[in-house]
């Protein structure tokens, strides 16, 4: 899509003014407005060390003033990360530890009486990779009837913001904090300066969905988990929306990330003998390049979160089981949009697939994400003999990425729905729930997908943004309008219904799919799968309860 820019200033008030741009098209023979882009507006500063929270904004802090604005015109800071395809970017000079900003759209005009809604996107990536500098609202702003201020924060992600270790937890203490899973803290220090700060870019404070792909959908879900439970005061979460992923089982427990800290030091030649203060000395004093080299070498060499009892509290899949996150979540009125794309395992088998062609292969490679006790029972579910089953041609692309897709999408996902409306509490979620799923595949992601691998994982980018910065077709425009856009419009401007009826799901029971067909008409279908997603996920919840204690 062909865009000019010129600039754009924005008084924020008691927070100075910053410049940004105002992007055009040229439509009719001349330049219609999209919308204003404020990128790298920052959230937070820094934290004093590596491994240590960001901190919060001051009273005090200023972006620039009108003599001398606050640069926002570029993107959020990149966290030092792995390459991947043409996903993210493994040039250091790219590379910030200080990415505590977020991207910021707004759409032109006045905004309406009370204020725009607030759309915070968060970005995937496994969270070991990924950038909101990737992502382009312009034309779902100026296009559409899609009126939001779009955000979209930065945070840190693989070791960066998810390593745990005995040593950096009582670092942490030592100054009131805990330490392993910072990625979602920075997350949640960005949803509370949107909180705070939204209504000076015309936003609605009151009127927060948040939503994320991928990873960034599991983000939301811990993040959801973590804002219920907070008071209602501090309730930032009004609706909420997860493309592609859903929460498997409860992250590893301290001990079990340990194994992995100390793989990193023996990989770093860093000695278990030293004293921790040293470890930590020694860790912190080694470039982003060198800590990212030596983390692709070891068994566990995905950073993932952690229970920490801080974040993330040792009851929380307990919560799914009893009935108490659903309960909070209709005391709250939270709706959650969730769902699909039909070819999701593409581009999970190329993630750090298998190092071996074998079962054992894909063994070691889930148990870098999952805890020991998970994979020893989800391998049994899908390979009851142990044999490759009929129609795949290998273990390490295909049976890896069907897997994959099961436990980060597909079983899991069904297996959320079903703890949330199936419960002891016996709690009725399902009018709070509405499903999706796509088979249509856009044809601008043919430039950067493979067209063999149909419509995996991230392919369904241009519709939920529009193209995102590439050009959808009249025919696409229209059937992504009718299936996704139109309705989501009326969820994100908040539009009350004791059904889906009421912004246009038209979803029947929480069985019930909004689908996209190959041919770009919707249909609401049952789910075919669901039976099979449920067996899994009793089976994972059956292990997590019975595993002992540490």
């Amino acid at each position: 899509m062909e865009t000019s820019r010129r600039p754009c200033l924005k008084d924020l008030a008691q927070r100075g003014v910053i410049k940004g741009v105002t992007i055009s098209t040229a439509a009719g023979g001349k330049d219609s407005d999209l919308c204003h882009y404020f990128g790298g507006v920052r959230y937070a500063l820094p934290p004093l060390q590596r491994w240590r929270r960001a901190r919060r904004l001051p009273s005090t802090f200023k972006y620039g003033t009108t003599q001398s604005p606050g640069e926002c015109d570029g993107g959020a800071g990149l966290c030092p990360q792995p390459g991947f395809m043409n996903l993210s970017s493994s040039n250091e000079d790219a590379w910030s530890e200080d990415c505590f900003q977020c991207n910021v759209w707004v759409p032109t005009g006045e905004a309406p009486r009370g204020g725009w809604p607030v759309f915070v996107f968060i970005h995937g990536g496994w969270l070991q990779f990924g950038s909101p500098n990737g992502f382009n609202a312009a034309a779902l702003l100026g296009e559409t009837d899609f009126k939001a201020v779009v955000v979209m924060p930065a945070y840190r992600v693989n070791l960066f913001g998810f390593l745990y270790s005995s040593e950096l937890a009582d670092d942490a203490a030592a100054v009131g904090e805990t330490v392993g899973n910072h990625g979602f803290w920075d997350q949640r220090m960005a949803l509370e300066w949107i909180k705070e700060n939204i209504h000076l870019f015309g936003g609605n404070s009151n009127n927060i969905t948040i939503s994320g792909y991928s990873a960034g959908a599991n983000s939301v879900f811990h993040q959801l988990a973590y804002d219920l439970r907070q008071p209602d005061s501090q309730s930032i979460i009004r609706q909420a929306c997860m493309f592609s992923n859903s929460p498997a089982v409860q992250p590893k427990s301290p001990a079990e990330t340990q194994i992995q800290f100390n793989q990193l030091l023996t990989a770093l030649g860093i000695p278990l003998t030293l004293s921790a203060n040293e470890k930590l000395a020694r860790l912190r004093a080694l470039p982003p390049k060198t800590l990212l080299d030596a983390a692709e070498t070891i068994e566990i060499h995905q950073f993932r979160p952690t229970t920490d009892t801080g974040f993330i509290v040792p009851t929380l899949f307990e919560s799914l089981d009893n009935g108490d996150f659903a309960r909070k979540m209709l005391a709250r009125n939270i709706r959650l949009i969730l769902g699909e794309c039909r070819d999701e395992g593409h581009l999970y088998a190329v993630w750090f697939p298998p190092k071996s062609d074998t079962l054992s292969g894909v063994r070691t490679r889930l148990a870098a994400d999952y805890p020991e006790h998970i994979v020893n029972t989800v391998i049994p579910l899908h390979y009851p003999d142990g044999k490759l089953p009929s129609g795949y041609k290998d273990w390490k692309t295909d049976a890896w990425g069907q897997i994959y897709a099961d436990m980060q999408v597909y079983h899991m996902q069904r297996g959320f729905i079903h703890a949330l409306t199936s419960n002891t509490a016996k709690v009725d979620a399902s009018r709070l729930l509405f499903r999706y799923r796509i088979e249509y595949r856009a044809k601008c992601m043919d430039k950067s997908l493979p067209i063999e691998w149909g419509v995996t994982h991230s392919s369904d980018y241009p519709l939920w943004f529009w193209g995102n910065g590439d050009i959808l077709t009249p025919a696409e425009k229209k059937s992504t309008h009718e299936a996704f856009i139109g309705p989501l419009v009326r969820f994100v401007q908040g539009a009350e219904s004791a059904g889906s009826n009421g912004f246009g799901w038209e979803t029947n029971g929480y069985q019930g799919v909004r689908t996209l067909k190959p041919d770009g008409t919707v249909k609401i279908q049952s789910d075919a799968t669901w039976d099979e997603g449920v067996r899994v996920w009793k089976a994972l919840r059956r292990a997590d309860v019975s595993k002992p204690k540490l």
